[in-house]
């Protein structure tokens, strides 16, 4: 068990940059407390001493708001981020590696004995305020994102989101790759939003991305054959786009854009 708590501890500095040494982080982080509580009235359920075995882990969620029923099975190198608010049920099963951030339920769907509570394998992640409800399982290496309520199994390496969870899809790295560049254009940031979050205003922006860059291949493959055939294409600029730089906001400087490169090509000057 003291084994299992050093790596409890020497955890932390591998997924909290605020960490600074062992005495802080043994003294002030009520995550680390939690688990520490929770080895040891796990322990004393083991052992038949169930009473007690509450009586600590409810001491343990006065003292560090975390509540961990002593019968939940949790790995080694277990870290809670934070910690207040954090629920874990009494047939919850924790592999290694594993991180939750405060406000994660690892709760039950119905009220009949038996397992009935989430199993994690190993090198999962939870984030903040997600509820993860019912026998489920989520697979190695799987992410549940912040807010998000997971009522199904997870794939390992999968990303869930939502309310209900579900996985969310990134775009095929050459799709992806030409919205960057053709954002990158027209002086658009998809406001930082990952790539890889099914974010509904950000994948509609991206069809639009996709719409406007074959609009702008046609036009220019279709100007090219114009010329070819001796038309006189108009190569007159385009109007001008206003755009405020993100770090501007507030301030109303508009940067203007400029016609260059020949048809099709938009640049935003920054």
């Amino acid at each position: 068990m003291f084994e299992r708590v050093r790596e409890d501890i020497k955890c932390v500095f591998e997924r909290d940059p605020a960490a600074r040494n062992t005495f802080e982080v043994l003294t002030t982080y009520p995550g680390v407390h939690a688990v520490i509580f929770h080895r040891c009235s796990h322990w004393l359920w083991n052992f038949g001493l169930t009473w007690l075995a509450r009586m600590l882990s409810t001491m343990a969620r006065w003292l560090t708001g975390v509540e961990i029923h002593p019968a939940a099975k949790i790995g080694r190198r277990f870290f809670i981020d934070h910690g207040m608010g954090v629920v874990i049920g009494e047939t919850a099963e924790i592999g290694d590696d594993c991180t939750l951030y405060h406000g994660v339920t690892l709760g039950g769907t119905s009220w009949d004995k038996g397992k009935r509570h989430p199993t994690l394998a190993n090198n999962v992640v939870v984030g903040a305020g997600a509820k993860v409800l019912g026998p489920i399982t989520v697979n190695d290496g799987a992410r549940i994102g912040s807010n998000a309520v997971v009522a199904k199994d997870v794939p390992a390496g999968a990303t869930m989101i939502g309310v209900p969870g579900h996985v969310a899809r990134s775009s095929k790295d050459a799709d992806a790759r030409k919205r960057r560049e053709f954002a990158k254009k027209i002086g658009f940031d998809a406001y930082g939003v990952s790539q890889d979050a099914a974010d509904p205003v950000a994948n509609a922006v991206n069809c639009m991305l996709d719409h406007i860059h074959a609009m702008d291949e046609k036009l220019e493959a279709a100007n090219a054959a114009l010329k070819k055939m001796g038309a006189d294409v108009d190569a007159s600029p385009l109007p001008a786009l206003e755009l405020y730089d993100i770090d501007s906001v507030g301030k109303k400087e508009p940067s203007h854009s400029k016609r260059e490169g020949g048809e099709g090509a938009v640049k935003i000057d920054n």
